[in-house]
């Protein structure tokens, strides 16, 4: 592998750890009303929005190795569904840490799964503000996002805003 190529792993690799970082923020500490709280008939709930979150990092996966496959999940219990969206970032991750070949560029794996989920993310947070359970602002650039940090176990924010 070349030095770009692995610049261009490493950053997706940050990238996949920021998602961790900033969803976890907006999914702890969630009411259990949330997870099917929507704010009309065309949105999704925020157990939907995990859900398909955690289907964009399986579907990332797929393609990392070679072997395309999107699979539509229905959404679990809220708890269940976290889980499994942790678990999908880690196994991503894991792959992309392990030097096995990209059948994809790493451009293209930010680009779609990884830029979709941080849209997602932001989707969450503002339901959560929507919901009445709002998450507090944080200064991001300070904030401890380290690479192969993929569970729900992140570190404390740093810096916050009321």
């Amino acid at each position: 592998m070349n030095q770009t190529a692995d610049m261009g792993r490493e950053l997706l690799r940050h990238a996949v750890a920021t998602v961790a970082y900033r969803g976890g923020k907006a999914m702890r500490g969630a009411p259990e009303s949330f997870a099917s709280f929507r704010i009309g008939d065309a949105t999704r709930s925020p157990v939907k929005l995990v859900a398909h979150m955690g289907d964009l990092f399986d579907w990332a996966l797929s393609v990392a190795r070679g072997k395309q496959a999107w699979k539509e999940s229905q959404p679990l219990p809220w708890d269940q569904e976290v889980v499994r969206f942790f678990g999908s970032l880690r196994k991503f991750d894991e792959y992309l840490a392990s030097g096995e070949p990209l059948h994809m560029p790493a451009e293209k794996l930010f680009q779609g799964p990884v830029a979709d989920a941080l849209t997602h993310v932001g989707q969450l947070a503002m339901l959560r503000r929507v919901a009445g359970t709002p998450i507090r602002s944080e200064n991001y650039v300070i904030a401890e996002i380290e690479v192969g940090r993929t569970g729900a176990d992140q570190a404390v924010a740093r810096r916050e805003f009321d």
